[in-house]
């Protein structure tokens, strides 16, 4: 089966609403098996809308729309539905009630807009919205399939959930598993060339890369008449994956790398602190959002001047005289500085120039250490990034992570 995700509604023409409701979709799509070529977007006019479900039922068996059920004019995505489909909008009396109820329990009257939600394409089935007032509905006329869901996300994910992947399951002729592996530490392409022939020799199962805010992912998804035929299928393709990756690889599914240190961290029984500059904390955050992460993390220092560097750190004005406070010899001491001070196994220390400003031709914008110190052996990792304030300082935060992870394992 091909589906095709139209999204209803100018606010997301204008980029005054994100589609997130296309990406859910899309996703619970691919896990039933269902292929989505196509994704539109099309503001509230009637007769582009008309248009768009002209295009999206020329190529696709199941056409799904997001939007355009709510109570005012411009809502007419189930009106041009009507009207595409040559049937008539008729009024489902349950809906009536339960908009009536809704309204009445909050001392509001009910209005003709209010009502048009109780209507629908003749024969469509009529799916109730526990969350809001507009019900969703599904309707079949001869080889096409239309389901038209609210545009709330609150409202759509719910209903997709309780109704829409239900009634899909029965339009599956396979199971279709997927599996993702969570890469950090190396680039995009670097990672690519390493798994290209996997990539391009791929059939079922299929590969599939993607570059995220704080990692890559690897996608291997698999069809097959069983849950478990699939998960063979994707068995040898995930070890090759993870042969040439190795320590890249730094785990599965939606477990983030912060939880990955955390773990390793309490599995180990090894205690840590940290101290950052430029970072102002993130590493501490990244770490502390891990539930159960008191039993390990001792202590963050955020030492921002070089004042504070030396007092609450022990770095060595000297050191920070000659080699300033951007360098691989005050990252040092502030690690070590910092796992003397808490009494912790690991100390962890982050200092650099996060821009925009404040660069030198000796330390340029971007540039910055990491030191980490176990059990007395301190190693720095030197770092050039670019990009904005924010991207810098959260990749360090990150690449600070890998570090510490590496450093356990």
């Amino acid at each position: 089966m091909k589906a095709e995700i139209i999204a209803v509604g100018t606010e997301l023409l204008l980029g005054e609403t994100v589609n997130t409701n296309a990406q859910y979709i899309a996703r619970e799509l691919a896990n039933l098996g269902i292929d989505t070529y196509y994704q539109s977007v099309v503001g509230d006019n009637a007769e582009r809308l008309h248009e768009a479900y002209k295009i999206a039922f020329g190529r696709a068996d199941l056409v799904i729309t997001t939007g355009g059920l709510g109570p005012t004019k411009d809502d007419m995505t189930k009106e041009v539905a009507a009207q595409f489909l040559n049937k008539k909008m008729v009024p489902h009396e349950e809906s009536l009630k339960s908009i009536k109820e809704f309204f009445a329990k909050r001392g509001l009257p009910v209005n003709d807009g209010n009502r048009k939600q109780g209507y629908f394409p003749e024969g469509a089935i009529v799916l109730p919205n526990s969350v809001g007032t507009a019900p969703a509905c599904i309707i079949e006329d001869k080889n096409i399939k239309l389901i038209l869901l609210p545009g709330p996300p609150r409202e759509n994910k719910p209903l997709f959930k309780t109704y829409i992947i239900p009634y899909l399951q029965k339009y599956r002729d396979k199971v279709f598993v997927s599996k993702t592996l969570n890469v950090t530490g190396i680039g995009e392409g670097q990672m690519e060339e390493m798994i290209m022939d996997i990539i391009e020799n791929q059939t079922n199962p299929t590969v599939a890369p993607y570059s995220r805010a704080r990692a890559i992912t690897i996608r291997i998804a698999a069809g097959a008449s069983t849950r478990e035929e699939a998960e063979r299928l994707i068995a040898p393709v995930e070890s090759q994956i993870r042969d040439r990756l190795g320590i890249y690889v730094y785990g599965e599914g939606d477990i983030s790398l912060e939880a990955v240190v955390a773990e390793l961290l309490i599995e180990k029984g090894l205690t840590i602190a940290t101290a950052e500059s430029c970072t102002g904390g993130l590493l501490s955050a990244r770490l502390i959002n891990y539930p159960g992460i008191s039993s390990v993390f001792m202590e963050g220092v955020i030492s921002y001047s070089n004042q504070s560097k030396t007092r609450l750190l022990g770095v060595k004005p000297e050191t920070l005289e000659k080699h300033g406070a951007v360098s691989e010899e005050t990252a040092k001491e502030m690690a070590e500085g910092i796992r003397k001070v808490a009494g912790t196994d690991i100390g962890v220390s982050i200092t650099g120039v996060a821009g925009p400003d404040g660069g030198t031709e000796r330390h340029p914008v971007g540039l910055a250490y990491i030191g980490i110190c176990i059990n007395g052996v301190t190693k720095i990792k030197k770092i050039n990034s670019s990009g904005s304030r924010n991207r810098i300082r959260n990749r360090l935060a990150n690449t600070a992570l890998d570090f510490i992870r590496r450093e356990i394992l």
